[in-house]
């Protein structure tokens, strides 16, 4: 595929993700925040990684901008512990249920993620192995009390007050913040724009 040596003007972020934003703007991109309205339901019998990225596939082709000019950027992140694929907590009890489960263990967290520019869609998933410390309920309430649980998948930020329950991770870490960035730029690299031309402002 022959290079297109920059990144486009137009960059859409398909995604209501703060973090993922923050992710963007230290990059020194210009881009514009399009979330996307799908349903966002698992299915039965469909392993985690391909969950999220038919997920992140589905948010890059539901972006109003898809089939024009722009860069569209999807993400969609799930918590993996054991059998239980945990998404975003539906209340305080529920991310309770979320965090007990996690205490004390290595769960996963991956991160499918998808480029489309035109007619070309490239998408791929990170997984990042998480290993938390041991909770009380106690502390766990405490934490759910900082109100970081809601929006977040697995109901915790590693990059807020969430990091004091992380022992380790192994692998990407912006993977657990929402957005891989590795990834993210090798799947650009696959759409044609070389990795020296992914630093600094838009043109």
């Amino acid at each position: 595929m022959k290079n297109r040596d920059h990144l486009p003007g137009d960059i859409v972020l398909a995604s209501a993700s703060p973090r993922r934003a923050a992710l963007l703007k230290d990059l020194g991109w210009k881009f514009r925040v399009e979330p996307p309205d799908i349903d966002e339901h698992f299915l039965k019998g469909v392993s985690p990684s391909r969950q999220a990225v038919r997920l992140a596939l589905e948010k890059a082709k539901a972006s109003p901008s898809h089939s024009g000019s722009s860069l569209v950027i999807a993400a969609d992140t799930v918590v993996v512990i054991g059998s239980d694929i945990l998404g975003k907590p539906a209340g305080p009890e529920d991310a309770f249920r979320m965090l007990s489960l996690l205490s004390g263990k290595t769960h996963s967290v991956i991160t499918g993620i998808a480029v489309k520019w035109g007619e070309i869609l490239a998408s791929g998933f990170e997984d990042t192995k998480v290993t938390f410390r041991e909770l009380s309920s106690g502390q766990i309430w405490a934490y759910i009390a900082e109100g970081e649980s809601m929006d977040k998948a697995g109901g915790y930020a590693i990059q807020g007050s969430g990091s004091l329950l992380v022992r380790s991770i192994e692998g990407c870490y912006f993977n657990v913040v929402g957005l891989p960035l590795y990834r993210l730029s090798r799947l650009l690299e696959d759409i044609g724009v070389p990795l020296e031309s992914q630093w600094g402002e838009t043109e």
